[in-house]
């Protein structure tokens, strides 16, 4: 069977939108290898012997994903945006239901390279950089989903710009602003912390 192409994958998409199950029985299939790419990035990121496996979170983002119905998909890359963003919130909430188990437990504050990398504990850096995030999106939501599309959709800077409608130029210069803004707000976090 030939892979797709992305006009393709839209075409689906904005089908299942519409209310057509056979579009979205034909799209299962189709990005389930994306989803299952996200999701390890994802759990590749978090403690090792993380409870939460690749599967598992691909399933509870399908059963989200599948419950909107008023979604208009506009593309293939709004479509993955969606979904890391929503593997995202479900690993925070993991995170966060974990963290409230520890007794005296708080989250430490990390830069955002050292949340991309491997520790023995990923949950208190996961909560610390979504903290951050939740701080960038009251400051401007603009930048803070160019932030959920490109360090955690891994959205090219085009697909990014397809999915929000700007000219990539204004991408690349939000996405570097928004990094100094990530990287200032962490270092603030973990110097209070320390």
């Amino acid at each position: 069977m030939a892979v797709p192409s992305s006009h393709e994958v839209t075409l689906m998409l904005q089908a299942w939108s519409e209310g057509d199950q056979t579009a979205l029985e034909k799209l299962a299939p189709v990005v389930e290898g994306e989803l299952r790419r996200l999701a390890r990035h994802y759990l590749a990121q978090e403690r090792p012997g993380h409870t939460l496996q690749t599967t598992a979170l691909i399933n509870e983002a399908w059963l989200r994903l599948i419950d909107w119905k008023q979604v208009r998909w506009q593309n293939r890359a709004h479509f993955f945006g969606v979904s890391a963003r929503l593997m995202r919130y479900i690993l925070v909430g993991f995170a966060r239901a974990r963290r409230q188990q520890k007794r005296g437990g708080t989250a430490q504050r990390v830069s955002l390279e050292e949340a991309a990398t491997v520790s023995a504990d990923r949950s208190d850096d996961l909560i610390a950089v979504e903290d951050a995030l939740q701080a960038l999106a009251k400051y401007d939501a603009r930048k803070c989903q160019i932030v959920e599309l490109r360090f955690f959709g891994g959205l090219s800077v085009e697909e990014a710009a397809e999915v929000m409608k700007l000219a990539p130029i204004t991408i690349m210069r939000e996405w570097k602003k928004a990094k100094a803004w990530l990287y200032r707000e962490l270092a603030a976090e973990k110097g209070d912390g320390a």
